[in-house]
């Protein structure tokens, strides 16, 4: 049984949490949290929710959108780019929003609710580990969709080969930089996990409407379009689209997803509890 579940089934539960004391109190730090990782990842597929949301659900827009002949007709009010074109980027995003919104918060307040946080505390690893294993799951998770979504639109669906591959790195690792503090955030605000899910909801449908995802952005009136490029996730997508389809991308949008991924930060730091 891992870390986390051991300590939140009850009664049995806290005699496991001693069991856990124990082990961990036996192990270097390294081993210690490289255990707690192992722990993380098994329950991140226990039920898989951040894997089917992160990964799930892009490829299925992904084949559903690849499929659809319309979305690869040329648009002349898009600058001869098709839907398809203007779906990519979204799609690279998309599975990062939704574990930013539900991915990253709901486990952290749920541990917090349960206490497992502080019960943490009285073992050898901080509770802050346990933070920054979450992190480095659902991590793993964003950066597998996004190749999975990056290689599959050029291999089956006949995307051009991205123009800037570094510029590809680049907008991909400041996206994730720029909106996993904000699933902190949440977190650090959120009371409860139904309260988290609730937050992750209400800003999920308004940011992806700025990245694109209804009305791409390379059709939105341009006050949109400016209002999109100074969002987290419409900052994303343009970088993103740029480094796919033009080069690497210019400094604005760059610029603009590094201080969210700051100030996001120090928000995130500042508000969140631990118990």
């Amino acid at each position: 049984m891992n870390a986390t579940s051991a300590l939140r089934t009850g009664p049995g539960g806290t005699r496991l949490a001693g069991r856990l004391r124990i082990t961990l109190s036996t192990l270097p730090p390294r081993a210690a949290f490289g255990q707690l990782l192992r722990n993380e990842a098994r329950l991140a597929r226990r039920p898989p929710i951040a894997v089917l949301a992160g990964l799930g659900v892009p490829i299925l827009l992904l084949v559903v959108y690849g499929k659809v002949q319309a979305f690869h007709v040329p648009l002349p009010d898009a600058g001869g780019l098709t839907l398809f074109d203007s779906y990519e980027p979204v799609l690279v995003v998309f599975g990062l929003a939704m574990l930013t919104m539900w991915g990253i918060p709901g486990p952290l307040v749920t541990y917090r609710e349960l206490g497992i946080l502080r019960r943490l505390s009285t073992t050898p690893v901080p509770a802050s580990w346990l933070l920054a294993a979450q992190a480095i799951v659902q991590l793993s998770v964003a950066v597998t969709g996004m190749a999975i979504v990056l290689i599959a639109s050029v291999a089956a669906f006949g995307a051009p080969a991205p123009r800037s591959v570094p510029g590809v790195v680049v907008s991909c690792l400041l996206s994730i930089a720029g909106l996993f503090p904000l699933g902190l955030l949440i977190a650090a605000l959120a009371r409860t996990s139904g309260g988290a899910s609730v937050i992750g909801r209400l800003l999920f449908v308004p940011l992806m409407f700025l990245a694109g995802l209804w009305l791409p952005r390379a059709l939105m009136p341009q006050v949109l379009a400016d209002i999109s490029s100074y969002s987290p996730l419409g900052a994303a997508t343009a970088a993103v689209q740029d480094a796919l389809q033009t080069g690497f991308p210019p400094a604005a949008p760059l610029l603009v997803l590094a201080g969210y991924a700051v100030l996001l930060s120090l928000l995130a730091r500042r508000l969140f509890r631990w118990e």
